[in-house]
């Protein structure tokens, strides 16, 4: 793909080119960079110095062009009688962002196409394929009901994590939880305390675990209770493994890995002394700013996990780095992202990291392990190697009342197994929760 362009707009462009400019150049960069798309946008954003509403059009259009991505290059590629044309600069990322608009969202046919055009014929590499361009646009937009009614959420699904997931949980829970990823996330929320009253306030609902799932789409910042920190943003199985610990006042805990915080706030709401450990600065800008709003306090530390030392903890919550398949619905350039050789080396620092939290862990102390992945590889294997070198710990089985009577997402062990196509709500938005992986230990 082109390199990315400047995205700042003329003061003579077209409504709207901007924030497909900035849309294009974000699916660009990811796809080629391999970056987050979150923190692509951010930066990018900025240096744009868009309107707030082309802003959020261009991270719009960029985040369903991800999760429609399989399906996107493949109905534009049947299009394509010779395929992709090469040394055709930002083609492929333009077609990409202006199908993304034709098929999945609310825009205008013409608007659409014609800023895609447009595009084309700002780049020399790009304008000499303007004509193929429209005509494959414009046969998209005729084709639309077409397309989408022989929708297969698997093609949205590298071949990669399509044999992961089948192998790992079978053909069926394989697509159900690529058809879950199709699906716009809800946004869920922890709150202090009242998850009913909260729920009435905020048009939400409270969901078998505790946690509030809102049924709009409002900007969070704007929201009651927001600035008197009487709740934060956290998806429903991201809230479980924190719990999990039963941390009791007084206790010293050591939340490994903790930013961006979400938990670390968790356990700071129980009463417990602790000690937030993480590498990232910044992150950990962001968690202090988190503990401020929110009116609490835990002793935070920029170190390295592995190498981290302290007298040993009550309990200790390893959120370890890993794939994040777990998280695609929120985040679906992770599908495009990650590698199976990234899976393998995460594997190899997650064991590194689990054998310094047991270090870190007192005899009759609890330790959880979790991960935001889907892959086994990062979830109950990395447990079963290491309970083989280590004999002095031992699993503390999960009860379904610990979660909400859920006990389809505890595995036979006890151990905590979320998958997206779990957690039905009344509509397919309002269901599901990601994916996360949790086993609680205990040493002896």
């Amino acid at each position: 793909m082109a390199a990315p362009h400047e995205n700042r707009a003329p003061a003579d462009d077209a409504p709207g080119l901007a924030a497909r400019r900035l849309a294009t150049t974000l699916i660009d960069e990811v796809l080629r960079a391999g970056t987050a798309l979150d923190e692509t946008f951010e930066r990018m954003a900025q240096a744009a110095g868009l309107e707030p509403a082309d802003a959020g059009l261009a991270r719009a259009i960029a985040t369903v062009a991800f999760r429609r991505l399989g399906t996107i290059r493949q109905v534009v590629g049947a299009r394509l009688e010779r395929g992709s044309p090469r040394k055709s600069g930002p083609f492929e990322p333009i077609m990409v962002a202006a199908a993304a608009q034709l098929l999945f969202l609310d825009v205008p046919d013409h608007a659409a196409v014609d800023l895609a055009i447009r595009q084309l014929h700002e780049d020399a590499r790009s304008s000499r394929y303007a004509s193929l361009g429209n005509a494959v646009l414009r046969r998209l937009a005729r084709e639309r009901e077409a397309i989408l009614a022989e929708l297969d959420p698997l093609t949205d699904t590298p071949d990669w994590l399509r044999e992961s997931w089948t192998q790992t949980y079978g053909p069926d829970i394989a697509k159900a939880i690529a058809a879950a990823h199709a699906e716009e996330p809800p946004l869920d929320l922890t709150v202090k305390s009242d998850p009913a009253g909260w729920a009435a306030r905020l048009d939400g609902i409270v969901l078998p675990t505790g946690s509030v799932r809102l049924r709009g789409r409002d900007t969070v910042t704007g929201l009651p209770g927001f600035t008197e920190g009487e709740w934060w943003v956290q998806d429903a199985a991201a809230a479980l493994p924190a719990r999990l610990l039963n941390v009791q006042p007084g206790e010293r805990i050591a939340d490994l890995c903790a930013a961006p915080g979400g938990k670390t706030v968790q356990l700071a709401q129980s009463g417990a002394e602790v000690v937030a450990v993480d590498r990232s600065g910044p992150r950990l800008r962001r968690l202090k700013a988190n503990l401020d709003r929110l009116g609490l306090s835990a002793e935070v530390v920029t170190a390295d996990v592995g190498t981290f030392e302290a007298e040993p903890f009550d309990g200790v919550l390893l959120d370890a780095p890993c794939s994040a398949t777990g998280t695609i619905r929120r985040h679906p350039d992770v599908t495009w992202a990650k590698q199976p050789e990234d899976v393998a080396k995460l594997a190899a620092l997650q064991a590194r990291l689990l054998d310094q939290a047991a270090r870190l862990t007192k005899p009759g102390g609890r330790l959880i392990y979790c991960t935001c992945s889907l892959e086994r590889t990062e979830g109950e294997a990395q447990i079963e190697e290491f309970l083989a070198r280590n004999d002095g710990f031992a699993r503390d089985p999960i009860k379904p009342e610990e979660i909400g009577g859920q006990a389809e997402a505890l595995t036979a062990l006890g151990e905590l197994r979320t998958l997206p196509h779990q957690l039905a709500g009344k509509t397919p938005r309002l269901s599901g929760w990601a994916g996360f992986y949790a086993c609680r230990l205990i040493r002896s």
